[in-house]
């Protein structure tokens, strides 16, 4: 069984585009520059949000990101859309022999996401959620509470909380 995945020219020159813009924002300044070239390959980012310098977007995907609005996304983090579907994986095979499987990754407003966490594909993180520095997030988190660890668990909730009108928007 080959690995090689024939593509057209059209997937290839997109592929170039999306790869090369993604190089480039790893030496932008200011942000609103590396938000810009993110747009750019496609990833959909509200107003608002700060995409830091060494943010890794899904290179084969970026249209299936969407980050609301007012969202912080730290140094070092990735959001990935694809991943090797191992159902048929079996003793004996290449796990690069199993097909890919795609998800799109929905970051809701008002949502921070620590230094260097990893964000899988399928997941919805809710409005205002905080997810902790270095946490792989595997399924989704629900609004305005704070999410660590590997695979990331809720630890503390503010969804039943009063919401401070001064200090939002």
């Amino acid at each position: 069984m080959s690995i090689v995945q024939h593509r057209s020219l059209k997937s290839i020159i997109k592929g170039i585009w999306t790869h090369s813009l993604s190089i480039l924002t790893m030496f932008t300044f200011p942000y609103q520059v590396t938000v810009a070239c993110h747009r750019m390959r496609g990833v959909k980012i509200g107003k608002k949000s700060h995409v830091a310098r060494g943010v890794i977007l899904d290179d084969r995907n970026p249209e299936l990101i969407e980050i609301g609005k007012g969202v912080a996304v730290t140094s070092g983090v990735m959001i990935l859309c694809h991943q090797r579907d191992l159902k048929n994986y079996r003793p004996g095979m290449y796990a690069m022999h199993c097909p890919f499987k795609e998800g799109r990754v929905v970051i809701k407003d008002g949502a921070h996401i620590g230094i260097g966490a990893i964000i899988m594909p399928g997941v919805t993180i809710g409005e205002g959620a905080i997810i902790g520095a270095g946490s792989v997030v595997t399924h989704d988190i629900p609004p305005y509470c704070v999410a660590v660890g590997s695979p990331a668990k809720v630890i503390r909730s503010f969804a039943n909380m009063e919401i401070n009108s001064s200090t939002t928007k």
